[in-house]
């Protein structure tokens, strides 16, 4: 796999858009040891950089890891500590998918010395990169919002109960940002008219967790969105169904929202 795997994005507003699980490639020395490259790319977040493309356009910085999560999640803490105590989840090099299947062969997970050397290989240089975004416009602008890009399928049953709302902000329950920037971003879900909720499920990843220090500057946030604002969902998830192709009129309204999102946590940064 080449070097290219990383894009930065760089724009001067206060903002820096992560995008930690969008990504598809995966080292071909490693295919041969997976159940199947399909079940390996199953849980990826389909095409958020196609939905986000219009944040360079409000001066925003891009942060994206070509790289599937199956590789390594760089939104995991890399210590392997869980970051919802209790409930199922994903760790720092997944072996199972969302819905429990093993993603690897027989004896062919990863070791702590694999692991370690992907943390070298993909972690740290994505991480590197944030932080070296988020010093620069701090530098540039004092204080800065950082937005974590997700999205999942509305129904994961070994993940959460039921329908997953269309809007799932994440604040670390209140400690990743100030309480007027989760405000601003409610408030732009909540003019659609479609489900949002708050620290539900998702409070936020590593990445919202790990970075938002309000009291140094940095407000972080993530959204994790039901992926039927952008795209057909089908019944069930096969090799012939999933993923289904990215769809512009659906996408338009979200698209919409996210941009007054983007807006908002701009208004905020610059307050």
């Amino acid at each position: 796999m080449s070097g290219d795997w990383l894009t930065v994005t760089r724009g001067d507003a206060p903002l820096v858009v992560s995008i930690p699980h969008a990504g598809t490639l995966i080292p071909a020395e490693l295919e041969p040891r997976l159940v199947s490259p399909w079940l390996a790319r199953k849980d990826a977040d389909w095409w958020m950089e196609r939905l986000y493309d219009f944040a360079g356009e409000l001066g925003a910085t891009v942060v994206r890891t070509g790289v599937s999560r199956t590789v390594i999640d760089v939104n995991r803490d890399p210590s392997g500590a869980s970051l919802y105590p209790g409930q199922a989840t994903t760790g720092l090099c997944p072996t199972d998918t969302f819905d429990g299947e093993p993603l690897y062969l027989a004896g062919q997970e990863p070791n702590e010395a694999e692991i370690a050397t992907r943390r070298a290989r993909f972690f740290d240089p994505y991480h590197g990169a944030l932080r070296d975004e988020l010093d620069r416009l701090r530098g540039l602008h004092g204080k800065v919002v950082l937005y974590d890009a997700h999205s999942i399928r509305s129904r994961a049953p070994r993940l959460f109960d039921g329908e997953l709302p269309q809007f799932n902000v994440g604040t670390n329950s209140g400690g990743s940002c100030a309480p007027a920037l989760t405000a601003a971003v409610e408030a732009a879900c909540d003019a659609t008219g479609l489900p949002r909720v708050t620290n539900g499920r998702f409070k936020g990843g590593w990445i919202t967790r790990h970075y938002g220090q309000p009291e140094h500057g940095v407000h972080a946030v993530q959204m994790e969105l039901a992926c039927r604002g952008y795209i057909d969902e089908p019944p069930a998830l096969t090799l012939e169904t999933w993923p289904t192709p990215y769809h512009p009129p659906r996408a338009a309204p979200l698209r919409a929202a996210l941009t007054d999102v983007l807006k908002a946590c701009l208004a905020f940064a610059q307050a």
